[in-house]
This record gives structure tokens, sequence and C-alpha cells, in this order.
């Protein structure tokens, strides 16, 4: 015979106290003392009491959902972080008894769209936005409804101004230490390949290349700009770009790129003896052995939660923010020029990783 499911009065025998108080740990928190949310959390532990998800939501007309939307597919090797991102940010979400909603949108109006019909019919409580921007119409369309949320990435040109709560990673202290390394294991020309824009995420990973060759005394600022190439987010055009930058400077001994998709096309550019080093730690990164700077995806998710999700409940977190170091991943470099192999294939030198 199968044993009883335990009930909720079981759970308020076992604690002394009322289901009510039962009750209120699980689903109000703020209104309980901690010595007895320690009881009753126990008496649930000790007898593997499991609350009906359905019915709670009835009770308290939240769906302790939070939206996110899925990103179109992506084009180059660095599209992936989204995909770690919402990985991770499930699997934490999930330790918290909410869960996470996927849907999709071909661009920011019709996200709003897509949003006013899940908000309407109570499907999320919150909402994590992605790939924000100045100017960005999502976080005020959220704000005016009064619906919780956060956004992955900062409002760039708007960070001092923005009344919401962010979340994003310091590029800047990335290249850095991407270039430092570089000069660290010997490099005296280290170059930088880039994205063509010249605000927002891409500067400021150019900024702290930059940075570094200066401070360091490897280039004055003047002549700082002429060891950049930009190029699209692709391996071809990063292969184009690289070997064009090499061209006008053969001494270059160090590259610093702003995304693995980047750093491999440097690396299938050739330049035998040039230190490439990517960004975003990626799954090629990993298998070609490149030294990549990881954006620390885990430490981001842990942070959007920390900002949206108080005792529990999912809440409006105000215009708090949260700017995550990134980590330098040290590999050594596998792809070298043919001139530097022996017939049998072996390095007669080692590239700087």
């Amino acid at each position: 015979m199968a044993s009883r499911a335990v009930t909720i009065q079981d759970v308020a025998r076992r604690a002394g106290v009322s289901t009510q108080t039962v009750s209120n740990v699980l689903n109000n928190p703020e209104r309980v003392r901690p010595a007895t949310a320690r009881k009753v959390h126990a008496a649930v532990d000790a007898l593997g009491y499991r609350a009906h998800a359905a019915a709670r939501r009835l009770r308290t007309r939240r769906s302790d959902t939070i939206g996110l939307r899925l990103a179109p597919l992506p084009a180059g090797i660095s599209g992936t972080i989204l995909d770690v991102f919402l990985h991770e940010v499930t699997v934490r979400a999930a330790e918290l008894g909410l869960r996470i909603l996927l849907y999709t949108a071909a661009d920011r109006e019709e996200e709003i769209i897509r949003l006013r019909e899940l908000v309407a019919s109570g499907d999320v409580d919150g909402v994590i936005l992605t790939d924000t921007q100045a100017g960005d119409p999502r976080p005020a369309w959220l704000t005016e409804q009064q619906v919780p949320y956060v956004c992955f990435g900062r409002p760039w040109g708007e960070e001092e101004a923005a009344t919401h709560p962010w979340v994003d990673v310091d590029g800047a202290a990335g290249t850095r230490a991407a270039a430092e390394h570089l000069i660290a294991s010997g490099a005296r020309r280290v170059g930088f390949l880039g994205w063509p824009d010249s605000a927002g995420q891409g500067a400021s990973r150019c900024a702290g290349w930059r940075a570094a060759v200066v401070e360091r005394g490897l280039v004055d600022e003047a002549g700082a700009d002429d060891l950049v190439a930009a190029c699209p987010d692709r391996v071809a055009d990063a292969m184009q770009a690289a070997a064009e930058l090499l061209a006008r400077h053969p001494d270059i001994d160090g590259l610093v790129c702003a995304s693995d998709s980047l750093a491999f096309g440097a690396l299938l550019a050739g330049g035998g003896g040039v230190g490439v080093v990517g960004f975003d730690n990626t799954p090629v990164a990993r298998a070609v052995g490149l030294s990549s700077v990881d954006q620390r995806i885990d430490l981001v998710a842990q942070a959007v939660l920390d900002l949206l999700v108080q005792d529990g409940r999912i809440t409006a977190g105000g215009a708090a923010r949260r700017i995550i170091t990134p980590e330098l991943r040290v590999r050594r470099a596998v792809i070298q020029d043919p001139s530097l192999m022996t017939a049998n294939g072996e390095s007669r030198g080692d590239a700087l990783a």
C-alpha cells in the first residue's frame, strides 16, 4: 500500500505551530519570525513535505515564473554566451522554487507585445531582459506596468540616469587583464581586434586594452589607434582584418580580441609567434587551447536573481546594479605559422598563449 502523502497539517503538528504559520513560512516568509521559520523548515525537511505548486499559485495569485526571451540562433562562436546564461539562471531559479518561461520575439517592439500578453495572463511575475541599449523601450514599458525586472547588460550611455536594476560584466577589466598577460609573457607590440562600433561594449573592451598598453609604455595615446583593427564578429572577417593589421605592423607579437570569434579568425590568419587572447571563453576557445576572458556568467546569473528575488518572491529591485569582474583563462595557442613547424608537425617555438 502506498504511503500517505505528507500534508501541511503534518508539518504544523511537528513544528508545533498553526497551519497558517506554515503557509506563511512557505508563501510569505517576511511575516514570520526567523526562529519560527527555522522550526517550520526543519519539519518540512524531516517529513519530506512538498507543497502543491498549482494550489499555492492559485492562493497567492503568483506564478513564481520569470520571463526570458529566447534569443535568435547565434551566428558566431561567441553567440553561445546567452545559452550559458539561460542554463545558469534556470538552475539557480529552480533552487529558489521559481521557473523560467521562454518566449520569442523578432525585435524589441514585438517583445513588448509578447510581454503584454504574458503579464495580462498572469503567466509571469517578473522579467529578465537581455541585449539592452540606450533608448531601449522595454524597461520603460515594464516600469510603467509595475512589472519587476532586471537587465543583463547596462544601458550604455545612460548608466547613471537609469532607474532600473541591471547586471553587467566589466569588459574593460577583461581586456586589460588579457593585454597585461601578453606583456608579462614577453610581448612588446600588442594590438587590438574589435568591432566597428564607437560606443558601448565594443568601446569598453577596447578601452581596457588601451589602458594597459599605454600605462605599460608600449605605445602612447596617439599611436594606440594605429594598432586597432575592427570588423564584424565573424571568423572570416576577422581573418582578413587581422592579416591586414599584421601586414601594416609586422612587429606585432600580441593581439587582444573583443570576442572568441575574432580571436579564432586571428589565429587562422597566421602570424606565427603572435599571442592571441579572446573574450567569452567559449567551448571553441577551450577546444583549441585559446586563452580567453571568462565573463563568469554563473556570477552574472546569481546577481540577476539576487536583484529580482527577495525572500523567495519576485519583486522590483529599484536602481540597484552589479558589475561582475571577468577572469582570464590562460592556455597555449595551438595554431601557428607553418614556417615554425618541423617536418613531423611539432612546434619549433611556442606562440604566446
